[in-house]
């Protein structure tokens, strides 16, 4: 958990959260959030999953056992038929944003 204050600080501050906002988002006090960013205290597993949430990120990226923050989609119980079609329309997506030119919202590089 070497960078794991850091990395929240960054993803508060980007996401445009006070400490008080996120505390208020996973339950937790001003003080514990001061705490995570200061490297002073660790969260539960329960509010860790919490933060990866809020955030969008994997709990490995927040551990700083990964370094791409984008969250992976998992695919477990699906049939490769069902992957199929699911990669059809991240295509078909993409294929969209791209010919309106749209650049709202939050997009990603990583693939599954």
């Amino acid at each position: 958990m070497q960078n794991f204050g850091k990395r929240i600080k960054e993803l508060r501050k980007s996401a445009g959260m006070t400490q008080q906002q996120l505390a208020e988002r996973i339950w937790v006090s001003k003080a514990a959030i001061s705490n995570y960013e200061l490297y002073e205290r660790s969260p539960s597993p329960e509010i860790l999953i919490k933060l990866a949430r809020v955030f969008h990120v994997s709990t490995d990226y927040l551990l700083g056992i990964e370094e791409d923050k984008a969250p992976a989609l998992k695919l477990n119980g699906l049939t490769d038929e069902d992957i199929a079609v699911l990669e059809n329309v991240a295509a078909l997506l993409r294929k969209k944003n791209l010919s309106h030119g749209h650049s709202k919202g939050k997009k990603h590089d990583r693939e599954h």
